[in-house]
């Protein structure tokens, strides 16, 4: 089981690896072409309703009910190509007419999210607006073939989806900017969204699963009634969420211009561990988890694999949080003070992601322990926890915002507050309702990760002091001090694990010395 978890893992982090890699890239062009500026916050506003759209529609379904369904039909390839003609159906017609009609209304949209913005940016953003909705189209028919594949625990091809979306953002603003402007950001989505529904097309080919257009008594299909039930909590709590989404843009638009952008990339770097990490041992596992949920005498063996994962995330997303705050500022210069993005920006930047930073470890550990839920087909309780940090967020955002006044760092803090508080009450409730997963080493590991981490930092920062003073400010200088502090970081916790006796870092120990020998 540990093995087969790892594998998954390890194909799904490669995935999310190149993904964050480009996600960077897109970054910095975005940043090193427009900045921290109104152009890359009307472009945020763009991007975050197309993607609040996807998650309210598809991305929260994939886990919760796509593939937890898919999976129950996974061992006959023509049944499950019948039951997912269905679903990819019934989703493109429900897209397509969301897109419409979205389209329509993208002025009362940006008046919602951005109503801080000047005309200037307002006009922009609607018109961003209305070039990346069909986007959703293709994002939600990639969303159904992606929990086929994983039904099936085919890894590969969902993976590196992500990687085409961000590479068509790339190819689009690097190619067509001088022509196009900020509208190349928009066209660069469309292609990225395009890309990563075709690349999923030859997995279902050498799966065998046919997709065909099924209208015809779609809304009856059984599969189709046991998605809708799993989901409607889930979508419920999902329309809550985007609230807190819709409150936290509009806010943000009132911080001046370009603390929206600001927000933007420190949201980056906080998605990066969480994107390699969390995700990578979270959609690893679901299949695995789905399937001893479903055992009448699978309740030991669905603890021990939710404990391998819980573990798993512990023992890396710790040294990825130690290390992102000491090197924030050196980080951020590095990878956006190029172009239109100075100095000043690098600051704010950097200030952002330390407010947002302590949610890193919850953040991680909710993403699985909600995809425990799913896979037991509970998505209530998950839902009504969201709902509840949602108020949380609203209480906290205000409350800062009212008395210290309008600033980017106070709406991350808030949001490190939500998230933090998320993955705390939803540990509560799964030890509440499975039992105690004692004597499965969680809290030893726990307690020797933050020894190791704690090591770690101290030796980063250490570094840091020694070597900042010897190199100067230009680019191949940042790259050797990052690069060679993440090394030395990187050696101080490993050896740190091994010394403590990590059973997890003993075998991956071993595994690398077989692999090299």
């Amino acid at each position: 089981m540990k093995a087969r978890i790892a594998r998954a893992a390890t194909i799904i982090a490669l995935g999310n690896i190149l993904s964050r890699v480009l996600g960077l890239v897109r970054e910095q062009v975005i940043a090193a072409l427009f900045g921290a500026t109104a152009v890359t916050d009307a472009f945020t506003v763009a991007g975050n309703i197309h993607t609040v759209i996807y998650d309210l529609l598809v991305g929260g379904m994939l886990s919760a009910a796509l593939v937890p369904v898919f999976s129950d039909y996974a061992d006959d390839p023509a049944e499950l190509g019948r039951v997912t003609s269905v679903i990819a159906t019934v989703i493109g017609l429900m897209m397509t007419i969301v897109a419409v009609v979205l389209m329509a209304g993208a002025p009362l949209l940006v008046q919602l999210m951005g109503p801080g913005f000047d005309a200037a940016t307002q006009a922009l953003a609607v018109d961003l607006v209305r070039i990346v909705l069909p986007a959703v189209v293709f994002m939600g028919l990639s969303g159904v073939f992606m929990a086929v594949l994983y039904a099936r625990e085919v890894f590969t091809y969902p993976a590196f989806a992500a990687a085409a979306f961000n590479g068509g953002i790339i190819l689009g603003a690097l190619v067509l900017t001088s022509g196009l402007g900020p509208m190349s950001l928009a066209v660069g989505v469309l292609l990225g969204a395009l890309a990563q529904m075709v690349l999923q097309v030859p997995g279902l080919w050498t799966q065998r699963v046919q997709i065909r257009p099924a209208l015809r008594g779609s809304l009856s299909h059984p599969a189709v009634r046991r998605i809708l039930r799993l989901y409607a909590p889930i979508g419920a709590g999902l329309v809550v969420s985007q609230v807190g989404v819709v409150i936290d843009r509009n806010l943000a638009s009132q911080t001046g211009a370009g603390g929206m952008a600001a927000m933007r990339f420190g949201t980056t770097l906080i998605q990066l561990p969480l994107g390699l990490v969390a995700a990578a041992v979270s959609l690893a596992v679901l299949p695995t988890l789905a399937r001893y949920a479903a055992a009448a005498d699978g309740l030991t063996r669905f603890k021990d694999a939710l404990a391998v994962g819980i573990k798993l995330v512990i023992l890396t997303i710790l040294p990825a949080t130690v290390g992102l705050i000491v090197l924030r500022e050196p980080i951020v210069r590095l990878l956006f003070q190029h172009g239109a993005f100075d100095a000043a920006a690098t600051q704010r930047t950097a200030l952002v992601f330390l407010c947002y930073a302590p949610q890193l470890p919850f953040a991680a550990l909710d993403m699985l322990l909600i995809f425990a839920f799913y896979a037991r087909k509970n998505t209530l309780l998950p839902a009504l926890v969201g709902v509840l940090t949602v108020e949380i967020y609203v209480i906290v955002a205000l409350g800062l915002t009212n008395a210290l006044g309008h600033d980017v760092t106070w709406l991350a803090l808030a949001n490190a507050v939500q998230n933090s508080a998320h993955g705390l009450i939803m540990f509560a409730f799964l030890v509440w309702i499975l039992g105690d997963l004692g004597g499965r080493g969680i809290w030893g590991t726990t307690l020797k990760a933050m020894v190791a981490a704690a090591l770690m930092g101290v030796a980063v920062w250490a570094g840091w002091l020694v070597l900042a003073g010897w190199l100067n400010d230009g680019l191949a200088s940042q790259v050797l001090l990052v690069g060679a502090l993440t090394a030395l970081g990187t050696v101080v916790y490993g050896t740190g694990l091994l010394i403590l006796r990590v059973d997890e870092a003993h075998l991956a120990w071993t595994t690398i010395r077989q692999r090299l020998s």
